[in-house]
């Protein structure tokens, strides 16, 4: 009778706790987080490993802790579904993820750092398999906690969601920069105040890329962008949205700039 109770408990549990535990990366950086954020930030995937194709370029040390620059290329990896951001020290670990669309698998941004730690790339491509890269970035710290420098402007409110912006359709580069403070909520008495989305389309409509934001981002989030030949070939339109509701929209002429 237990023995068949046994076989029925078994039966009811899922295959995968069946399987033997999986074997813990092995972490270039040793920082002991990896796993944690595995597991909160992508969901615990079966397939994940390190990847010299995907490459973090980093400063060493940040200089400036309210903007430290980042780019992340996986271009050399087809089938790029998403890259997802974040560092493994910091009280909001996550940064932004990126859906390249048709754009390349690339991108240009800047945020900010709260202490010494690595900032990591994870990149989901086509059979769902992640791939991850990063770097070490010494810091001071402290940019998280940091009011927005917008506040000592007396018109920030009116030049709020503005974007300035520009496509080079030769090379196929965009570069973007919209106003917005981008609080993150740890500096006393300023609530979390964040672009949550913003989305680049073309003249039809069509999404081009996409990025979902979070705290970290650095005020006046600017990013970078790069396509093939070819594919930009009218004027672009950028949408997106803060968490309190306020709407982000712009027209990109090819060659030229936003006004």
């Amino acid at each position: 009778m237990l023995r068949v109770a046994a076989l029925m408990l078994l039966a009811a549990l899922p295959a995968r706790a069946l399987d033997a535990p999986r074997a813990p990366l092995d972490d270039p950086f040793r920082t002991g987080m990896l796993g944690y954020h595995q597991i909160a930030i992508l969901g615990d995937p079966e397939r994940i490993a390190f990847d010299p194709r995907v490459v973090v370029d980093a400063p060493a040390y940040a200089e400036d802790s309210l903007h430290v620059p980042v780019m992340i290329d996986a271009s050399a990896i087809p089938g790029v579904r998403r890259i997802v951001a974040f560092v493994d020290y910091g009280p909001i670990p996550r940064i932004l993820e990126f859906r390249p669309g048709a754009a390349e698998a690339r991108l240009s941004f800047r945020f900010k750092i709260d202490q010494s730690t690595p900032i990591r790339a994870a990149v989901q491509t086509a059979d769902g398999s992640w791939l991850l890269g990063g770097a070490k970035i010494d810091a001071a710290g402290g940019g998280c906690t940091t009011p927005a420098a917008a506040y000592a402007s007396d018109d920030w409110e009116a030049r709020l969601g503005a974007v300035r912006a520009r496509v080079w359709p030769q090379t196929g580069r965009v570069r973007l920069r919209v106003d917005h403070p981008m609080d993150t909520g740890l500096a006393d008495g300023i609530p979390v105040f964040i672009i949550q989305r913003l989305a680049l389309s073309d003249a039809q409509g069509g999404e081009l890329a996409a990025l979902d934001l979070y705290e970290p981002v650095e005020e006046d989030p600017a990013f970078s962008f790069d396509f093939a030949q070819g594919v930009l070939t009218g004027p672009l339109t950028l949408a997106g949205r803060d968490n309190n509701g306020n709407a982000i929209a712009a027209t990109i002429p090819v060659g030229g700039l936003t006004q």
